[in-house]
Formats: C-alpha cells, structure tokens, sequence
C-alpha cells in the first residue's frame, strides 16, 4: 500500500455543486457526456489519494501541474449532473487562504510549503487567473467543521445517513456517509429566506456576512443544478450514534424559524443543541 492511500481522510467537509450537461458550453460538454457514460468514475476518496500523494515528495506540489478532468456524477430525476473537480484551482484558493489566514504560524507555514514554492504557485496563479478571469470551483470545502451557513440551504427531511460498515480482520471497512442533497432553486429559496430573517431581525454579523458569500457563489450555477452537503471526513471524529441522530440542519431551520417568529427561548434551545453537538469536534482541533 502507498504511503498516500494508507493516509487517513482529512477532517473535511464539502459542499458541491453538481450542474446539468447543458449548462457546460463545448467541447466540456461532450467531455462529461462521455465522462458520465463510464461505469468506473472516481470517488472522493480517489480524489483524496491523488491529492496526497502530491504532498509525498519534497518539496511537496500543493497543487497540481495540470487540473483534473475528473468530476462527480450523479442522476436527478433521470437527468445527469456533474461537479468537475477542478483540484488545481481548489488547490490554488486552499493555498492562498492558509497564506492569508492566521491559524498557522509563519514557520509551521514555511515548513509545510516552503515559500519558494508558495512563490512559484502563486506567480502560476495570476498567469491563469489572467486567461480565466470568471473561473470558480464547483466545490468549497471546510475543515474540521460544517460552517453553519451552509446548513441554511438544507432541510432536515433532505438528510441521508448510511450507516457504516465494519471491514475484514485486515482491512478497513467502509466508513458511514451523511450528506443533504437539494435541488438549486429551493436552496437559494432557503438562503434568501434566512437572509431576510437574519437582516430584520438582528445586527449584521458573520452569519449574515457568509450567507450573502454563499449566495452569490450559487448564482454561478445553473437553476437546475443540484447543490450537496457532504461530512466528508467529519464522519470519522463523530461516535457512530451521535452522527445517527446529527440533525443539525433540522436545528438550524428551528432556530432561523425562532428568530423569524420573534421566540427567543427557541431561539436559544436551537443554538444551544447545535453547539453542543460541534464543541467537541471544534476542540479535537486544537488537542495534541
């Protein structure tokens, strides 16, 4: 077994979106008509290797040389919808935001990817940002959490959990899935309506800040679109009867609900189901 395929999955979570064969002009559109048609696309957990196994060498290669042509496929109502990949521009927007955050100090950075090589991914950036101007990634990802805006676009009925699967005496097993899939127009419906709440009912702050984020980001996409909520590797943090009854979007909607209605104690009985249910991930971060 490689080094890469023997890593565990990050502590990641994803939100996708997957867009309709029409919505690609060509050549891309016959690319993911045939794409689809194969029996043997990837998974995330293919997509997690290739990307680790960039890391292996050194220095590392945080981002890839070429961008993939791979993406996830899945059928609505008969109809195919596809989430290109797009891992080197993800791998740049990754890049970029650790550069520019402060979780991680200067030399911890320097370590990880030395800053020649930051050098040299930014400079390949801004040559293809230049050729790509209106370029954006189908998946954003965030680690070690769900962002609480992104559960505003879900309802709770819209929740699919399956269960794990414990593998052989040598191997792994199959490890369990909790994703909420919708369809673009009723997650913007969704979004405009917590947006709304949030505006009219408190002062102007981080969530409502991301909410407007989100939805500018989904208007990017077609309106027959299917947006995904995937844990990801969270699923690996969390006891497996703790993630059967995560209901978080359900607590979300509740308390959004509270809010519009003016019911404070509501309010604080949503927020208060939902921290308490992310404190133990959030601080799992930060333990040795």
């Amino acid at each position: 077994m490689s080094v890469a395929s023997s890593v565990l999955v990050p502590y990641a979570s994803y939100l996708r979106v997957y867009e309709p064969l029409a919505a690609f002009p060509e050549p891309e559109r016959s690319h993911w008509a045939g794409y689809a048609r194969r029996v043997d696309t990837p998974t995330a957990q293919d997509e997690l290797r290739r990307s680790l196994a960039d890391l292996v060498p050194t220095p590392p290669v945080p981002v890839p040389v070429h961008e993939s042509r791979d993406a996830f496929v899945a059928h609505v109502d008969g109809v195919v919808v596809v989430c290109p990949w797009l891992t080197r521009l993800r791998g740049w927007l990754a890049l970029q935001e650790l550069a520019e955050g402060r979780e991680l100090p200067g030399t911890v950075l320097d370590a990880m990817v030395p800053p020649v090589v930051r050098g040299q991914v930014t400079a390949d950036h801004e040559r293809w940002l230049e050729r790509n101007p209106d370029a954006r990634p189908w998946i954003r990802t965030a680690v070690w959490q769900v962002p609480v805006r992104w559960f505003t676009l879900f309802g709770g009925e819209e929740r699919e959990y399956v269960p794990g699967e414990p593998g052989p005496e040598s191997g792994a097993g199959k490890p369990p899935v909790l994703r909420y899939r919708t369809p673009m127009v009723q997650a913007r419906r969704r979004l405009a309506r917590a947006l709304r709440t949030l505006r009219e009912s408190a002062d102007e702050g981080p969530l409502t800040e991301g909410l407007v984020d989100v939805g500018r980001w989904l208007e990017e996409f077609h309106p027959r679109s299917l947006v995904e909520l995937d844990y990801g590797g969270l699923v690996h943090l969390v006891p497996a009867e703790r993630l059967a009854d995560d209901r978080s979007a359900a607590d979300v909607a509740e308390g959004i609900a509270a809010l519009r209605d003016g019911d404070d104690e509501g309010v604080r009985e949503a927020y208060e189901r939902l921290a308490e249910r992310w404190r133990e991930i959030r601080n799992l971060r930060f333990a040795n």
